[in-house]
């Protein structure tokens, strides 16, 4: 059975807490894994999981601030210590390969596995692969920060009453979904369009066209709310949203699944985030992120 989920593995800002560890999140889609922002104690995170690194078939960071990638190096090793049998792809901004450099090679380990570097250095698809399509979009960070959206292709819907309507049943089902017509009935005849579910990544930024682009018509956006209401001139100041910018995003792209994350040190009260995201018109279904939480994408429509 294909699982496509969210694995929180930390859900802290710049400083973790007893409670939260530095980010770390896992999508899980069908047979592959994507690994976003390994921060620092991702791979003991993964562990508590039971996130093993086979698990993993491509790593993306959002920007070379250390609560977002500092846990780099210690993936990167186990996946060569435990001899991933499988190709592992790395996208990151192309303005940070240095970062990328030290901290694959911040100690020395035996490499096992072939891991490709994939540097993002602009809007746009990444990889196409038969599940999904993966993009990036720029957003607003003192350092170069992008954000990742999954986007899987539109397939049909068949029609059980159209169907019966042609006298289609039994094998002639699969034979029209493959050939596409059968006995001068079409495919469209039969069935309807099944909108591709889509997935975005957002992390560090202020509000800007990639953040507005990225989380358009999601089943599932996981979107950093670092501050809340009171401190928006902090947010402004150093690049980050808060709670309520994030649910009015999520508002008027017709998000259906919200999960904020991301969250500044200073606050003790996880349950003021969704208050001020529902204030702020969000009506859709609302999750506050902690960390090893398992976030389902949603059925479809």
């Amino acid at each position: 059975m294909s699982v496509r989920e969210l694995v929180v593995l930390g859900t802290a800002s710049q400083v973790p807490t007893r409670h939260r560890n530095h980010n770390g999140y896992l999508l899980r889609w069908d047979g592959e894994g994507i690994l976003f922002d390994p921060g620092e104690g991702t791979q003991r995170q993964m562990l508590r999981a039971g996130v093993a690194a086979h698990d993993l078939n491509r790593i993306c960071v959002t920007h070379f601030h250390g609560d977002h990638s500092l846990g780099l190096a210690g993936v990167i090793q186990r996946i060569n210590l435990d001899k991933v049998p499988h190709e592992i792809t790395a996208h990151y901004p192309r303005s940070g390969q240095r970062f990328f450099d030290r901290l694959r090679y911040a100690t020395a380990y035996r490499e096992t596995v072939e891991i490709t570097q994939a540097p993002v250095a602009s809007d746009g698809p990444l990889a196409r692969t038969g599940g999904y399509t993966l993009e990036a979009r720029k957003l607003s960070h003192p350092v170069e920060s992008y954000g990742y959206r999954l986007v899987e292709p539109d397939g049909r819907r068949m029609l059980p009453e159209r169907l019966a309507a042609h006298g289609i049943k039994g094998p002639d089902v699969g034979r029209i979904q493959r050939e596409g017509s059968l006995g001068g009935v079409t495919l469209e005849d039969v069935s309807e369009t099944r909108r591709g579910q889509r997935f975005a990544f957002v992390m560090d930024t202020r509000l800007c066209d990639g953040v507005y682009a990225l989380a358009e018509g999601c089943d599932l956006l996981v979107i950093e709310s670092t501050f809340l209401d009171e401190d928006e001139e902090l947010a402004v100041e150093h690049g980050h949203l808060t709670a309520a910018q994030a649910a009015r995003v999520a508002r008027d792209g017709g998000v259906r699944h919200l999960v904020l994350t991301h969250f500044s040190q200073r606050y003790t009260d996880a349950d003021e985030f969704e208050r001020q995201a529902r204030a702020a018109g969000y009506d859709g279904e609302l999750t506050v992120a902690h960390d090893l939480l398992r976030v389902p994408v949603p059925k479809r429509r």
